[in-house]
């Protein structure tokens, strides 16, 4: 049984499943609301709690579900997935890493928390110039949405510099949120590689084997990694001359 959540933010919808799904469900209940929400919304979010009692998609049900992803791959935002079914975790877990969207697995005494998870602002990019130095601080989880937003700013920074010496700061980064989000930092990085003349690159320990790899396609560039300590160090080197 398919059960519509309300109370539930604009853009967001919600759905409590128990028992064995069966393809009329499917298309009276989930594949209408989603279709409509995404005729409203450029992309929707989504909240599914798979209670003790879900048994799973009957094969018409899976049919359904199959084609409804196929058909707006890329119109999701994000996707909470609360349940403590082991069978169904790990399910969602092999399916995350295939889809372009985050998705975040919740236990279902949290599922405050994924409420909370679906409607928080999960990270930014701050973009700061002074003179021929552009400093860019990647703060918290990136989605893809989040590159969409500074991707006029970023442009216009670049615009203003002639030859732009770039501090990249990875200090609070946290990761990527999804296969889009990782594509349009790999876009980023591709319409803009040949614009530093130097590059510096500061992160924790965690991220500097990332950090040494984002380096590599600026070739062109002096380039040098710093750890999160060596900030000044950092901006001491970006402005020498």
């Amino acid at each position: 049984m398919i059960e519509l959540m309300d109370a539930l933010p604009s853009g967001t919808l919600g759905f409590r499943c128990s028992g064995r799904i069966t393809g009329e469900e499917m298309q009276r209940l989930v594949i209408p609301p989603v279709e409509a929400a995404l005729l409203e919304f450029d992309h929707v979010k989504a909240l599914v709690v798979l209670e003790p009692s879900f048994e799973g998609l009957s094969l018409e049900a899976a049919w359904d579900d199959t084609t409804l992803g196929l058909r707006h791959w890329d119109g999701f935002e994000r996707l909470a997935v609360v349940t403590d079914l082991a069978w169904a975790r790990h399910g969602v877990r092999a399916m995350a890493v295939l889809l372009p969207y985050p998705v975040h697995l919740f236990p279902l005494s949290e599922q405050d928390n994924a409420r909370r998870w679906l409607s928080e602002s999960l990270g930014t990019v701050h973009i700061d110039r002074q003179g021929e130095v552009i400093t860019i601080s990647l703060i918290g989880h990136l989605d893809q949405h989040t590159y969409a937003r500074i991707d006029d700013d970023l442009a216009q920074v670049f615009s203003e510099v002639e030859r732009p010496r770039v501090l990249l700061d990875l200090r609070e980064f946290e990761g990527w949120l999804g296969l889009n989000a990782l594509r349009q930092h790999l876009a980023l990085i591709r319409d803009y590689r040949h614009r530093p003349t130097r590059l510096a690159l500061v992160s924790s320990q965690l991220w500097q084997p990332l950090a040494q790899r984002l380096i590599q396609p600026f070739s062109r560039s002096q380039t040098h990694t710093f750890t999160g300590a060596d900030l000044l160090a950092a901006q001491e080197w970006i402005c020498a001359d």
